[in-house]
């Protein structure tokens, strides 16, 4: 039995995927695995996202320790994502399946 972000999994492999919650926040550490990124930015980047539902993701991962919101004190103060160290080992392993993505589904 596995333990993660209050639930309990039988097996691990449930626990990352539900860690990558569907297509939204695969997209987004696939995005911050290349560089730190404003909100808007990553809106912009990451197709048909709503602002709302954007929001809700970021708040998951940074408080999964994937990701580190960090905010500037200027007016309109300015937030900068980025991944932490367990994000970029997560982000290795999309690379991994974008890889396989294009050898063996895209080819």
């Amino acid at each position: 039995m596995y333990k993660f972000d209050d639930k309990d999994y039988k097996c691990s492999l449930e626990a990352v995927i539900d860690l990558l919650g569907g297509k939204w926040r695969s997209l987004i550490i696939w995005h911050l695995h290349k560089e730190k990124l404003r909100f808007s930015e990553i809106g912009k980047i990451v197709p048909g996202i709503g602002k709302k539902v954007l929001s809700e993701h970021l708040r998951y991962l940074e408080r999964n320790d994937i990701i580190i919101r960090t905010v500037y004190p200027t007016v309109p103060p300015q937030v900068e994502y980025e991944l932490t160290e367990k994000g970029h080992k997560l982000a290795d392993i999309l690379c991994l399946l974008d890889d396989y993505s294009k050898e063996y589904i895209l080819s």
